[in-house]
């Protein structure tokens, strides 16, 4: 008997990322694309009635970010394999997706092969990071790292919490681009970036979880 093909949803925000994979696939003859969505809202409701064996998921995404999105599927669904497709290869970002349970991480840059080859495994109940995030996982390890060192607010990379301390010491954009020696579009995407993954709108939400986490100056 012919064996099923692999249900795969693509949930990023890029429409030419998905067009990609959606070629991909299509020249494949054991995986088949069930659904996408460029929003984690949107990915989490769609996933709910489709029932896909593996997801591609993108971390930074309107709305719910992957990671978020990422626990709440697998809350309801824990047999699903999901694996992170991101240009983020940062240690926070690589143990926050796992931690929220992903099966696979595969940076945008990786092969075709490589990504394929994830998707395999993963839909086997395998867990695959590809070569360039399993050395930052083996390199992570082989620190010595001290009992508790775990950094507040783990999602954000060390950059980003550096940022969000300025931001709790109420420093402009400028100012903090200025303090760090780095461009004010670079202070904006970052900062863009903290309010993703912290799931907040407004900086004053996002300097209340820095002091809630013990960042930046307590009042």
């Amino acid at each position: 008997m012919k064996q099923q093909p692999i249900r795969l949803f693509i949930a990023d925000d890029h429409a030419l990322f998905r067009e990609g994979i959606r070629a991909l696939i299509s020249a494949t003859n054991d995986i088949a694309c069930v659904g996408e969505a460029a929003a984690g809202e949107e990915a989490i409701r769609q996933i709910e009635s489709l029932q896909p064996d593996v997801v591609l998921m993108d971390i930074n995404m309107p709305g719910i970010n992957g990671i978020e999105a990422t626990r709440r599927i697998l809350h309801a669904h824990p047999a699903t394999g999901i694996v992170m497709v991101t240009m983020l290869e940062d240690d926070a970002s690589i143990f926050a997706a796992m931690r929220a349970g992903a099966r696979g991480y595969v940076l945008k840059g990786a092969n075709h092969q490589e990504l394929l080859q994830t998707i395999r495994a993963v839909a086997q109940g395998q867990v695959l990071f590809g070569p360039a995030i399993a050395g930052r996982i083996t390199h992570f390890f082989a620190k010595a790292q001290p009992a508790g060192a775990e950094q507040p607010l783990p999602e954000l990379s060390e950059r980003e919490r550096e940022i969000l301390v300025l931001m709790s010491r109420h420093f402009t954009n400028p100012e903090i681009a200025q303090q760090l020696g780095i461009g004010e579009k670079t202070i904006r995407n970052h900062v863009s970036n903290i309010f993703n993954k912290l799931q907040v709108a407004t900086r004053a939400q996002a300097i209340d979880k820095a002091r809630q986490a013990g960042l930046g100056d307590v009042p």
